[in-house]
């Protein structure tokens, strides 16, 4: 961490309007003081470092050849956001990133009038921006243009070709940025293609086009076609636009992305051009442009911890336990060591899943399928039906994106896909959008799906080995971000009964029952209620579903009072405890029920722990929930309820 870097000319800007009498100069300067105020920024906060440099030019073009926020500015993801966040009013901010009732990590429509569109999963700007346009066209809106950011690796999700493919048969301007920072579609070429992008995209070249076009269709039929195919593989040639073209895209680049001196007359142009339909603009930027350890660095540093501006040495904290993903990761490893079936599947986080490290192990048995969670469910439903043993290995929040092909290609045909469900309940600095809030609801209503939830890492293991052999039906295990709690590792996990949960404490008078990362706290709750003289047993119900009935019975009969608790929204672990409870009209004796999950509401940004107690799932929330329910609510503990009101 450093002192603050010399900014004179952005210390003038407050919002976009303020730039756009700069002259190119000007510009150039903004860029470089834009991106020293950005890595500042980062190295105190940490955050997504890498894409936002690269986009540092195109940021201060696009707001200063655009009538921001008038005209829409929407970033796909909003990993690259940073530099925007700071040109549009949020600069005094900046230095809160992903700090509780601090600045989102992403766009948020209620920060900023700059933000018309929420980000953070990504390959949504292209359908959200033509929703803009037509909207704007049937308001009857003039000038209003609709700008979306898309970059190359979100460009590989179906739902951008969707949109893409929608929009080529609409008349609506939209204006599509492809940010190409990765796989390079088409390299620029210099001097050349700047020209040539610049020419091709001038209001005179595109009238000149029409008028061909027009000429061309008084042409015999033969002729006619042979004109507009030299036409467009003329411009092929020089930009390699084919693909965009064909989905009725007009398209313009690749140019280079750093250059303001190619950028802005390409922008200027198309923000000029009165005719309608879409364009795409092919930019090619570099990640962690400009700092030169996220140039270095293997991963531009696209995720970073705080860090030294000087060195780009990350601050870490001190090596505590092993996280739950790569003991998730070695548990695979030992799997797959015993059972050449195991197969991973992951789509597009190979290292935030671990399974970079079951890949250095079994390269020819990982699948890493690209931005295409949809996908992935269903390859991994195809290898299963043949005999493989694939572990579909998801974000919970990213697999929101496949529910139908779990219910309909996994499910309903019962066919053994192994779920490993990482960032399971709350996640911390990346908030509501990422939270795994919801997996245990929508996964527990499935027939026959197998719902696991580890209370510590050795668990995890017991459960990893648990799903490797399962082949009649599919099951999950779904486990958080973060550290375990540094309990002994086996070499192997030991599989698990299904269905059977296990009785942590015994006690006499209130019953926990908890699943998954709320086990650690429940024990505690359960010594502090036992201290109080409240006679208390804890038991690890492990499984969501199916519940273990016979345990569940026994804490109702045994106890005056059972809580259940699981770090996910309302209609999860808690509504098979409870259907089971009214069926076997267990209630009805007497028993006070009290579920404890996640309140009904998107829990923003903070430290996990933060968000624990946000949510009412800590300890004292435990303890006052079962002093409450006991008529001795003597404890100084706001209880959260799971409603908004």
């Amino acid at each position: 961490m450093s002192d603050r870097p010399s900014t004179p000319l952005l210390d003038t800007v407050r919002v976009p309007a303020d730039i756009r009498g700069f002259n190119r100069d000007q510009l150039r300067q903004l860029a470089d003081e834009l991106r020293a105020e950005t890595v500042s920024a980062v190295s105190v906060t940490g955050g997504h470092l890498g894409a936002g440099l690269g986009v540092v030019e195109l940021s201060v073009a696009i707001h200063h050849v655009f009538d921001t926020p008038r005209d829409r500015l929407i970033w796909d993801v909003g990993h690259q956001c940073y530099p925007h966040k700071i040109l549009t009013g949020r600069r005094e901010r900046i230095r809160t990133l992903r700090q509780k009732d601090g600045l989102s990590g992403f766009t948020k429509r209620d920060e900023s009038e700059y933000d018309p569109f929420g980000a953070a999963h990504s390959s949504t700007s292209i359908s959200a921006g033509l929703g803009m346009a037509v909207a704007s066209r049937l308001k009857g809106e003039e000038e209003r243009r609709v700008i979306a950011v898309i970059g190359d690796g979100a460009m590989s999700a179906g739902m951008a070709y969707e949109a893409m493919n929608n929009a080529g048969a609409m008349p609506d301007r939209l204006i599509v940025i492809l940010n190409d920072n990765d796989m390079s579609i088409a390299p620029p070429t210099g001097a050349m293609s700047a020209y040539l992008s610049r020419l091709i995209s001038s209001r005179s070249y595109r009238s000149l086009r029409d008028i061909a076009k027009q000429m061309a269709r008084v042409f015999p039929k033969p002729l006619e076609q042979a004109a507009r195919r030299a036409e467009e593989f003329a411009r092929g040639l020089v930009t390699g636009g084919t693909l965009f073209e064909e989905l009725g895209f007009y398209y313009v680049g690749p140019i280079d992305g750093h250059n303001l001196d190619h950028l802005l007359p390409v922008l200027l142009n198309v923000r000029d051009a009165d005719q309608d339909g879409p364009v795409l603009i092919h930019i090619v930027t570099q990640k962690g442009k400009g700092y030169p350890p996220a140039e270095k660095a293997a991963d531009k540093y696209h995720g970073v911890a705080k860090f030294d501006v000087v060195t780009g040495a990350q601050v870490k904290p001190a090596a505590g336990a092993p996280s739950y993903t790569n003991v998730f990761a070695d548990a695979l490893i030992a799997e797959a060591e015993h059972d050449p079936r195991v197969l991973a599947v992951t789509a597009a986080m190979p290292t935030g899943t671990g399974l970079d490290r079951f890949g250095r192990r079994f390269p020819d048995r990982v699948f890493d399928v690209g931005i295409a969670e949809q996908h992935a469910v269903t390859f991994a439903a195809g290898l299963a039906a043949e005999g493989m043993k694939p572990f579909a290995t998801i974000y919970s929040t990213f697999l929101q994106r496949a529910y139908d092909q779990v219910v309909h290609d996994v499910a309903i045909q019962r066919l053994p896909v192994r779920f490993a469900i990482d960032r399971a309940g709350l996640v911390g600095a990346d908030g509501a959008t990422h939270m795994g809030s919801f997996d245990l609801t929508y996964l527990c209503c499935l027939p026959d799906f197998v719902v696991m939830a580890p209370a510590d890492e050795a668990e995890l293991m017991h459960m990893v080995a648990t799903a490797a052999l399962i082949d009649d039906r599919p099951s999950a295990v779904r486990y958080p971000r973060g550290e375990g709690l540094g309990v002994p590792l086996p070499a192997r996990g030991t599989p698990l009964e299904i269905g059977r949960g296990r009785i942590l404490r015994e006690g006499t008078k209130v019953a926990i029952l908890a699943l998954g990362s709320r086990v650690a706290d429940a024990l505690k709750a359960g010594e502090e209620l036992t201290a109080r003289g409240y006679s208390t047993t804890v038991a690890d119900a492990r499984f969501a579903k199916p519940i273990d009935a016979d345990l569940v019975r026994r804490l109702a009969s045994e106890h005056e009072v059972l809580i259940t608790i699981e770090e996910n929204a309302i209609g999860g672990f808690a509504s098979q405890v409870t259907q089971l409870l009214c069926d076997g009209a267990l209630i009805e004796r007497g028993l006070k029920l009290r579920p404890m999950m996640l309140p009904d509401l998107f829990i923003d940004h903070a430290s996990p722990r933060d968000q624990v107690e946000m949510a009412g799932l800590g300890v004292q929330a435990i303890v006052a929930k079962a002093l409450e329910a006991l008529g001795h609510n003597d404890v100084d503990v706001v209880l959260t309820t799971n409603s908004r009101a």
